[in-house]
């Protein structure tokens, strides 16, 4: 399965939102900033995360995006859902339907067992997805991070909201 880098850009913004003090947000173009990513594609991805309420966009002075839940209702699941759709990964146009060796007695009522097995292994992505929020992620960026890099983005961030 391949998801597309709008995936990628828009979890690490958000695990950033989630390190802003509770009503602060960051403008489209600081996010892009932060990771040196085109400014108007992180402006197109994170219009598409405030559609799917995973973040809200403020106007104004101090405006910006900012998470619309808190960090421990927000999963990657969500990010992911908002990014690249709700579709299933594999998608079958039951093949077995046609060719030579088609019965007209066959039993397609069922899912094939090829189509069960990709069936399974992405809702156990899509549990797994599910159970990493983003207070989990932006706990485990903290806990990694030395002082000089929480020193650097403090600094940053401060600029940021001056």
């Amino acid at each position: 399965m391949k998801m597309s880098e709008g995936v990628e850009w828009t979890a690490h913004a958000c695990v950033l939102l989630a390190a802003l003090p509770k009503g602060v947000g960051l403008p489209a173009n600081a996010l892009a900033e932060f990771h040196a990513l085109a400014p108007a594609y992180m402006a197109k991805h994170m219009q598409a995360l405030a559609r799917a309420g995973v973040v809200e966009s403020v106007r104004g002075a101090g405006g910006g995006y900012r998470l619309a839940r808190a960090p421990r209702d927000i999963s990657l699941w969500d990010i992911v859902e908002a990014i690249e759709g709700g579709e299933p990964a594999f998608r079958c146009v039951e093949i077995r339907q046609q060719g030579p060796c088609v019965t007209p007695q066959g039993d397609f009522r069922k899912p094939c067992e090829i189509h069960a097995a990709f069936a399974r292994a992405e809702n156990a992505w899509r549990i797994e997805l599910k159970s990493v929020s983003l207070a989990d992620m932006a706990a485990e960026v903290a806990r990694k991070a030395t002082p000089q890099k929480r020193a650097l983005l403090t600094q940053w961030i401060t600029g940021k909201l001056a």
